[in-house]
C-alpha cells in the first residue's frame, strides 16, 4: 500500500512511541496507554489520524454521482450529516471505506492509510460526463479525533464529522502543532483502537481481507443502504440479505489476561476443545489491551462456529461474544 511520506510532526512531542504498520506515521502512545484510553472515555483529548488519506468531491453532481458508486444512500444527504460508505468489488468484496460528509459544497472523506490513490483513480475513471472533481487533500489537511463528550470547540472554519463516537476535523495540516499545543493533551492510536474495538467497530485492512463481504463484519444498515440503486456489487449484497448467510462472521473476544502477549493480526482462531493443534475457524483482526475490559479483541471466524463455545486465539483462551449473528 502507498504510505503517506509525512511523518505527523506530534511524534516529536514528550512520551510519544512511533506506531508501526498500517498506523506508521502517528504516535502509538504518548507514554502511558491506560491514562490516554481514560481521557478518551472521559471526553477529553484528542487522537492524531493525520496519517490517513482525504479526499474530496466537489461540483454540482457529487451527491447524485458519489451514489451511483457507493453503497450508501447520499443523493439527499444533510448538509454537516456524517455518514460511512464503501465501494465493493464486481462481486461484492470489500475494496474501500468512506468516512464521509458534506459541507454545503464538497465531499469531505477520510480513508486508510494506503488506499488514497487507489480510491482517486477509481473515482476519476468513473467521472465521465458529470460536474465533479475529485482531489487528493492529505498534502493540505490532517484529520484530528476528538473523543464522545468533547466539550472542545473547533476552530473556526473547520470542517466537522460529528458522530455517535466522537468528532473529526479536518484541520489544515500547517495547523495540526498549534492545535496539539491548544487543546492537549493528546492520546495515541493504540487508545483510540482499543476503544474502537471495544465498540466492535470493523476497519478496512484489520476487519477485512480480499473476500470480505459487508455482512460479514456488521457493515449491513451502517455503511451499506439496502433500499438504493444500484451500485458495483449489489448483487452480491442483495442476494446475501435475501437468500443467505455469510460464510463467516465478525465476533468480539475477552482473552485471557494472564498472557503477556497479545495475539496479533491473523493469529488463528479455533475451538479451545481441539486444542493448539485443532483446525483453524477464524483468525485475530485486531486485539487491543483496554483499561476497563483487559485485553480484548475482534476476530472473524466461520459462521457454524457455535456462539457459545470457548476458543484458543493462537495460544490465548478467549470468550466470545456475538458481534454479527450467525
Amino acid at each position: 500500500m502507498q504510505r503517506h511520506s509525512t511523518t505527523s510532526p506530534l511524534l516529536t512531542l514528550p512520551g510519544a512511541v512511533a506506531a508501526e504498520g498500517q498506523d506508521e506515521g502517528v504516535a502509538a502512545h504518548y507514554g502511558d496507554l491506560f491514562r490516554e484510553q481514560r481521557a478518551l472515555a472521559d471526553g477529553t483529548g484528542f487522537v492524531d489520524l493525520s496519517h490517513r488519506g482525504v479526499v474530496t468531491v466537489t461540483g454540482d453532481d457529487r451527491l447524485s454521482w458519489l451514489h451511483l458508486l457507493l453503497t450508501q444512500h447520499v443523493t439527499e444527504l444533510p448538509v454537516g450529516r456524517a455518514t460511512e460508505a464503501l465501494i465493493l468489488s464486481a462481486h461484492g468484496h470489500v475494496e474501500h471505506a468512506l468516512y464521509l460528509v458534506d459541507d454545503g459544497a464538497t465531499v469531505w472523506a477520510h480513508v486508510e492509510p494506503g488506499t488514497r490513490e487507489a480510491l482517486v483513480g477509481y473515482l476519476e475513471s468513473m467521472k465521465f460526463f458529470y460536474r465533479v472533481e475529485v482531489a487528493d487533500r492529505t498534502d493540505d489537511f490532517a484529520v484530528v479525533h476528538l473523543p464522545a463528550g468533547s466539550i472542545a470547540a473547533p476552530p473556526e472554519g473547520v470542517v466537522v464529522r460529528e458522530t455517535p463516537y466522537g468528532r473529526d476535523l479536518f484541520l489544515p495540516r500547517d495547523g495540526l502543532t498549534a492545535y496539539a499545543e491548544q487543546h492537549g493533551p493528546p492520546a495515541g492510536i493504540l487508545a483510540y483502537e482499543a476503544l474502537r474495538v471495544e465498540a466492535h467497530r470493523p476497519r478496512l485492512g484489520f476487519e477485512t481481507d480480499h473476500r470480505t463481504i459487508p455482512h460479514e463484519v456488521g457493515w449491513i444498515g451502517g455503511a451499506v443502504h439496502l433500499d438504493k440503486g444500484c451500485y458495483r456489487g449489489q448483487e452480491t449484497v442483495a442476494r446475501v440479505q435475501n437468500l443467505g448467510k455469510p460464510p463467516r462472521r465478525l465476533v468480539f473476544l475477552h482473552l485471557d489476561g494472564s498472557d503477556v502477549h497479545l495475539p496479533g493480526h491473523g493469529a488463528p482462531v479455533r475451538l479451545a476443545a481441539d486444542g493448539a493443534e485443532g483446525r483453524q475457524l477464524g483468525f485475530i483482526t485486531t486485539s487491543a489491551r483496554h483499561h476497563e475490559l483487559g485485553p480484548i479483541a475482534l476476530a472473524l471466524v466461520k459462521r457454524n462456529v457455535p456462539v457459545d463455545a470457548p476458543l484458543l486465539a493462537g495460544d490465548t483462551a478467549a470468550a466470545q461474544e456475538v458481534v454479527v449473528e450467525p
